[in-house]
């Protein structure tokens, strides 16, 4: 097998699993949209109209190899677009944006997520999931891989920092060079983002200027890691060990950092999808304070998505899935994270399938876009009504529900609606 690596469009685990979980808790939601390709991150402007990006469907134009170099190309098309989502009705207000994708519309990379400022102004992440050597070689002049700057009444945008640039140029983490930007915060007038591909948390002000990595992940040495079976289905077949193949007993996998969010503290907090073979408890919440160093702030979660944290400081985390994703299951959870470091599941399964980004309203609600990785079925859920309900106390039980984790799978089973949370990456 290649060492070659997957992650989200962008995107669970089990909570008894987790240590340190105290309770769960049972919650209904509402769809307050669907129809949605690609759906990934969401946010509120000041003026509390919720906004969402799809990533699209790619289209027919020119292709560039996947991350992997193996299984099928992504080909480029403009049917990215934002989304508004105002008293129950969406409308697109900016469109024409970016897009690649596989043949059938997963796996795409587009708009990824969305932000406004103290005064408004929108910025908007554009993610790519391929080595960035291609991108202008083969697509020509286009905004994959960078933030932009939006103005919706005349549906165009400016560049702001062009992130698979700069991972061609310096290649931080001194792996391979690939480059997926996944999702973004503003400090300030800074804009923080993360690359999936290149591992690292980048920093630009909000004008462009002064873009630079501040930190790199390390990788992460697996010990006796569980692989897919032989002969399952994959996009990327060089990741599932061939009939008779050795399994390695020691195994290094990516961090694939998939979203960051400035913390109470001053601090950023960035949630790890993790690389293949997405190892279930595997995944990690760093946070990076001023000295530039990851630290691990919780783990034991599988294949994280986002982090949002509310007013009074609790830190919700999105998981893409409840088992390994190659299991055909896609059920996800949203947990809260105390600040004393309690856990609370407040949604897992039941409706919530492949989430891909979360935020807080003002109402104290938890807004998630849901199946965000199949084109034309995804939706925003608004999750409500929260009540605790006991946590299994066998030891038996918490080994069994602890047995489920989140995995990815680049291609579904064909019982399965098309789906890619993830975008490719390195």
């Amino acid at each position: 097998m290649k060492l070659k690596q997957l992650t989200i469009t962008i995107l669970t685990f089990c909570v008894a699993s987790f240590s340190g979980i105290k309770a769960a808790s049972a919650a209904s939601f509402s769809v307050i949209a669907d129809g949605l390709y690609n759906a990934g991150g969401l946010s509120f402007s000041p003026d509390g109209d919720l906004y969402v990006t799809e990533a699209g469907i790619g289209g027919s134009g020119a292709c560039v190899p996947p991350a992997s170099g193996q299984g099928d190309s992504l080909c480029y098309g403009t049917s990215g677009a934002v989304t508004k989502i105002e008293n129950g009705k969406t409308e697109r207000i900016l469109t024409g944006l970016p897009s690649l994708a596989l043949p059938d519309g997963t796996g795409a990379a587009g708009p990824r997520d969305i932000k406004f400022d103290a005064t408004g102004k929108p910025y908007v992440l554009i993610g790519y999931g391929a080595n960035p050597v291609f991108r202008d070689r083969n697509l020509g002049y286009t905004d994959l891989g960078k933030i932009i700057a939006p103005d919706f009444k005349t549906n165009s945008w400016a560049s702001i920092a062009d992130l698979a640039n700069y991972e061609l140029a310096n290649n931080p983490d001194s792996g391979d060079v690939g480059s997926n930007p996944l999702g973004f915060a503003i400090d300030g007038n800074k804009l923080v983002a993360v690359d999936a591909g290149a591992n690292n948390l980048l920093s630009v002000n909000a004008d462009g200027s002064n873009l630079q990595a501040i930190v790199a992940f390390p990788q992460d040495i697996l010990t006796n890691p569980v692989f897919p079976p032989s002969g399952t289905p994959s996009n990327e077949p060089a990741q599932v060990p061939s009939q008779g193949e050795e399994v390695q007993s020691q195994f290094a996998s990516q961090p694939v950092p998939s979203s960051v969010t400035k913390g109470p503290d001053g601090a950023y907090y960035i949630s790890q999808f993790t690389g293949f073979p997405f190892p279930e408890g595997g995944a990690k919440i760093y946070k990076v304070g001023a000295d530039g160093k990851p630290t691990v702030y919780a783990d034991g979660f599988t294949q994280l998505t986002d982090l949002e944290f509310d007013t009074e400081g609790n830190l919700y985390a999105l998981q893409y899935a409840n088992q390994s994703a190659w299991k055909g299951d896609f059920d996800g959870s949203v947990i809260k994270i105390a600040a004393d470091g309690t856990r609370t599941t407040l949604l897992s399964g039941n409706g919530l399938e492949s989430p891909s980004a979360l935020t807080i309203g003002a109402d104290g609600a938890v807004y998630v876009t849901n199946r965000g990785d199949r084109p034309g079925l995804g939706q925003v859920l608004r999750i409500e009504n929260v009540k605790s309900v006991p946590e299994p106390s066998s030891a038996l039980g918490i080994l069994a529900i602890s047995a489920f984790g989140v995995g990815w799978l680049h291609k579904r089973r064909a019982t399965k609606p098309p789906i890619n949370g993830a975008v490719v990456l390195k």
